[in-house]
């Protein structure tokens, strides 16, 4: 039984959350242009590109994107959006008037495992995108032959060398804007943070690995047509 499935949540719901969370991402970046912050407007910024990415999938290429992969792609941007923001001001001071101590930092610096969420969820996407494009190949040309035990592998390893491309990504823009005396848009907190990102990129690639093939497989067959047509155009 598939995740979407087991949870019980109908199409309809799951639209609905991506509907909450595209209005959420678009409030996020009012609330950047209101403190100042670059960081919260360009996070946010990129997150409502990345929202659109399943319709352009959907509309110009085929790809078939249902509700729980495009929940599962939003919920990623939008959780790591909302880390880089934390508590509105005016949540922060109702919780506070009833005697709930909360901070009004971002949910990175104040809640330890958010970064680690974050990670795992966008590292999931990585290697679910990973997979669909090796899994096409290998239904497609029927020269190339990937077993499981190598797609687990393979699945591990794509995600890893995202991870460590992010982590330098991540590390070259905290120093320029280091040098420029200017807000990051994204930031590191040592190497020992850098390790356990790269242990929860893991984590995300293991669970796309063992349980999350089963949602891919229609995007899997609508690549592999495509790859075949495209074959069919090369060779009239």
């Amino acid at each position: 039984m598939r995740i979407r499935e087991h949870v019980g949540l109908s199409n309809r719901h799951q639209r609905l959350l991506v509907r909450a969370m595209e209005i959420g991402l678009v409030g996020m970046f009012f609330i950047g242009l209101d403190r100042g912050n670059t960081g919260i407007v360009v996070n946010s910024l990129v997150g409502i590109g990345v929202t659109r990415v399943p319709g352009v999938l959907e509309r110009d290429y085929d790809i078939p994107m249902d509700a729980a992969l495009t929940l599962w792609l939003t919920a990623a941007v939008f959780l790591h959006t909302l880390g880089t923001v934390g508590l509105p001001d005016t949540v922060v001071s109702l919780l506070r008037g009833v005697g709930i101590g909360v901070t009004d930092g971002s949910f990175y610096k104040e809640t330890w495992w958010w970064d680690h969420m974050t990670h795992a969820l966008s590292a999931s996407i990585v290697a679910a995108a990973g997979y669909s494009v090796a899994r096409a190949v290998d239904v497609h040309d029927e020269n190339v032959t990937l077993p499981p035990q190598f797609m687990f592998a393979f699945i591990l390893v794509v995600t890893l060398a995202f991870g460590v491309f992010w982590e330098v990504l991540e590390f070259t823009i905290g120093e320029a804007a280091a040098l420029l005396g200017s807000g990051s848009v994204l930031t590191q907190y040592g190497l020992g943070d850098t390790l356990l990102d790269l242990v929860f990129d893991s984590v995300g690639a293991v669970i796309v690995a063992t349980w999350g093939t089963a949602h891919l497989s229609d995007v899997v067959g609508a690549l592999a047509d495509r790859l075949e047509s495209g074959g069919e155009r090369d060779g009239a």
